[in-house]
């Protein structure tokens, strides 16, 4: 048997056949989300050649050793601090009250901030199973420089939501890399402290409100509270098997829901509305295997490189999938986080098939010896 065709076969095929049913349920969902919109190019249409693209990008980084992207850590992670300081000038795109898209010339938008964080979890993994003999102090330090700069230049482009996402992503990495728990406690514990003055001096007044929003849906409905509240009645009112595509008066059709985020952050408000708890419950279930499956190949991973590059993603997707769900159902304050694989997107579709391409890539390669593979790719 050749090496290709082994690992081929090899490959977590929990973790393939939940990319893959959920990339092409989300192109569906998108269809039924977007299907009263006539104008321009069907949004379905677009998300499917990315996810079409994006699984290529998947089978070639999962066949590929994950730990290749040693190498390319610390360039893309340069690149993606200058991307992001760019959406600051004349070329970031204003969407949603947060500027955090890049149109350059010749290119078609994207957003900076998906490749930031792919990039910190490849380079904060790199760094701590490079020096996993430091003094947890110093890699408390190490850690802060390398995901400070981004998350900072994220803030200030007002994306609340993907500033967030960094914590999970961080705290998964750093929990499984050693650090005394001791440490990891006093870390949460400050942050708790701090959550306070975070939101009363670093969230403006429209971030502010829908947090109170979330603690009283009630308290301005027509406001901060409008958009909680269309959601619950639209999934409330779905009852076991959902209205379906063809009923016109859902939310969604009457326009409750607006068009414009109904195929991006309200996707799974669209689905339980169409489908019911019964097609909410299954969405939910595909992305607990999906997570399963990178929980599995976390604990086979045979070298702290790959333990962690697989920590980082599984944080990061979970605080993705809990957030976006949790928002539409009242369990969140309301963020622009996007559900992975299933909003409509092409950033962050493809990061993402490149993450789980790694994630892989951890698996198929779980047998090699670790020891040989750190001589290979020692920085020295």
């Amino acid at each position: 048997m050749t090496p290709f065709l082994r690992k081929l076969i090899g490959m977590n095929w929990l973790l393939v056949a939940a990319v893959v049913v959920i990339s092409l349920a989300g192109v569906f969902f998108i269809q039924g989300a977007t299907a009263h919109i006539t104008d321009g190019e069907p949004y379905w249409q677009n998300h499917a050649r990315f996810v079409g693209f994006g699984l290529l990008v998947f089978l070639a980084v999962s066949l590929m050793d994950y730990r290749w992207v040693r190498w390319i850590a610390i360039p893309l992670y340069v690149v993606s601090l200058i991307l992001l300081a760019l959406t600051l000038t004349k070329f970031g795109v204003l969407v949603s009250g947060a500027t955090c898209w890049l149109k350059l010339p010749g290119l078609p938008a994207f957003q900076p901030s998906q490749i930031a964080i792919t990039a910190g979890i490849l380079l904060l993994s790199l760094f701590l199973s490079q020096f996993s003999g430091l003094h947890p102090f110093l890699k408390l330090c190490g850690t802060g420089i390398i995901t400070l700069p981004p998350m900072l230049l994220i803030k200030l482009e007002k994306d609340n939501g993907m500033t967030l996402v960094w914590i999970p992503a961080v705290m998964a990495i750093l929990w499984l890399s050693g650090l005394p728990k001791r440490w990891l406690t006093a870390l949460i514990l400050v942050g708790l402290t701090l959550l306070p003055l975070a939101i009363c001096f670093g969230l403006d007044s429209y971030a502010r409100a829908r947090i109170v929003a979330f603690s009283d849906p009630a308290i301005d409905p027509q406001g901060a509270g409008y958009a909680i509240n269309q959601s619950l009645i639209a999934i409330g009112s779905a009852g076991l098997n959902g209205k379906r595509m063809t009923d016109t008066t859902t939310q969604l059709e009457l326009g409750l829901i607006p068009s414009d985020v109904a195929h991006t952050d309200y996707i799974f408000t669209t689905i339980a509305e169409q489908w019911g708890f019964l097609g909410g419950a299954a969405v939910i279930a595909a992305f607990g295997t999906l997570l399963l499956a990178c929980v599995l190949t976390a604990h086979q991973a045979r070298d702290p490189f790959g333990l962690l590059i697989v920590a980082g993603i599984t944080g990061q997707i979970f605080f993705h999938t809990y957030q976006n769900i949790g928002m539409t159902i009242g369990l969140m304050p309301i963020t622009g986080l996007p559900l992975p694989l299933v909003s409509s997107g092409g950033t962050f579709v493809l990061m993402l098939m490149f993450e789980f391409g790694l994630i892989n890539s951890v698996w198929v390669h779980r047998n090699e010896q670790a020891e040989s593979a750190d001589k290979e790719f020692s920085l020295g």
